[in-house]
């Protein structure tokens, strides 16, 4: 996913250009919270593969 960069501040107050900020903010911080959450939750395909590639790791590793 492309990162949205903010906008840059116009010199005068805009109420609508604040929301919009705002608005790309919040979402950018739900978008990163759901990819921590499936993360954490092992439901992506990738953090599925990462686990499993550690686990089988582990089991060649000794235990001294």
């Amino acid at each position: 996913m492309p990162t949205r960069p903010l906008p840059v501040a116009p010199l005068e107050y805009l109420a609508r250009d604040e929301q919009i900020t705002r608005r790309t903010i919040e979402n950018s911080f739900e978008d990163l919270e759901a990819k921590v959450d499936a993360n954490r939750n092992k439901t992506s395909k990738q953090s599925s593969l990462a686990m499993r590639r550690f686990q089988f790791l582990l089991m060649g590793a000794s235990n001294g």
